[in-house]
């Protein structure tokens, strides 16, 4: 996957100025396409989805999401496209089977916590996710296959939007005020930066503003001690897993960024082990690339050797997560009552 211009997270440039009429084409586009209706499946749908291109947190939030909802008695399903797998689906990920160049990276860490279905076809994949009280879609938000009950944004507030343009000529995915129309909440992860322009639009539109931030796992960092790490990440925002390890008191003495759902080569693979035992330093990545790594052969020696740091997104304020969730869907239960009476 190729990286995201540099100039989409800058302020606006010749390049995006230039590219502005496509934009705005693009924009209408997805703009109508948002507002198509969709079709409603007996499941409720929760939906994880991102105003702009590029690693926001999604995958994090859908399994804090899933986590709430069996801990509150549901039945969760996710429901992902599978980015970066060949297979089009439906088709239920089996971990113990399936590789990331089959189902993607994703799908394979979603398994790991409730039943996981890829489908290009998201109605195609509700209709296989059966046994779900309640459908979680990982992205898909701008899809409009399905009805969705309940709509969670999530923003890194390190980047924001970037330069607030549309595609080609920044990172949204169709224009700020209809995305956020169709949205139920905003999640903000990190520490307020860029994104306070966000959080001030969605309460314009009475939408729920939550504040998350990502932990690492406690006892693995403890585990690290004072050992000096080359850090590694083929994520949609590199720069975001090395300051979450910065933050945790971690020694990142190198740190390498490729692009969102990279494919490590042989000749990549051996450079990282190399120059972490030339240099003494522990190898560290996301668990998301070691899904992917596992399933290489070409990187067999660097998945032997690398740690996978466990990362869990938390709430500042997870009654109100906790209640936005749950409030909603009892809510669209209601009305879905109304609307096909017994």
């Amino acid at each position: 996957m190729m990286r995201e211009p540099a100039f989409w997270w800058e302020d606006v440039g010749v390049a995006a100025r230039l590219l502005a009429p496509l934009a705005v084409i693009y924009g209408a586009v997805a703009n109508a396409r948002m507002n198509g209706s969709g079709s409603r499946v007996a499941a409720a749908v929760v939906c994880i989805g991102n105003l702009t291109v590029g690693g926001a947190g999604k995958t994090p939030a859908a399994i804090t999401t899933a986590r709430l909802l069996e801990e509150a008695g549901e039945l969760p399903v996710f429901l992902t496209r599978g980015y970066g797998g060949a297979l089009a689906g439906p088709i239920e990920v089996n971990p113990a089977r399936h590789t990331a160049a089959e189902v993607g990276d994703e799908p394979l860490l979603l398994a790991h916590v409730a039943p996981t279905v890829v489908a290009r076809r998201r109605l195609a994949g509700a209709a296989l996710a059966g046994s779900a009280s309640v459908i979680v879609m990982d992205d898909g938000f701008q899809n409009p296959a399905l009805h969705k009950d309940l709509c969670l944004l999530v923003v890194d507030e390190r980047r924001g939007i970037g330069n607030g343009k549309v595609i080609p000529a920044g990172p949204l995915r169709a224009p700020l005020a209809s995305q956020l129309a169709h949205a139920h909440g905003v999640i903000l992860v990190g520490e307020p930066s860029r994104a306070g322009g966000i959080a001030l639009e969605a309460r314009k539109r009475n939408l729920c503003v939550l504040r998350a931030h990502f932990r690492p796992d406690k006892q693995f960092i403890a585990a690290l001690g004072r050992g000096r790490v080359l850090a590694f990440a083929g994520i949609g925002n590199p720069d975001k897993f090395f300051a979450t390890l910065v933050e945790a008191g971690v020694a990142v003495a190198r740190t390498r960024g490729f692009p969102d759902h990279h494919r490590y080569s042989r000749e990549q693979a051996r450079a990282l082990c190399e120059e972490a035992d030339r240099e003494g330093l522990v190898l560290v990545t996301t668990e998301k690339d070691l899904v992917r790594l596992r399933g290489s052969r070409a990187a067999a020696e660097l998945a032997a050797l690398v740690h996978a740091v466990p990362v869990a997104l938390t709430f500042e304020d997870e009654v109100m997560f906790k209640s936005l969730v749950l409030e909603r869907l009892a809510a669209a239960r209601r009305e879905r009552k109304v609307r096909t009476p017994d």
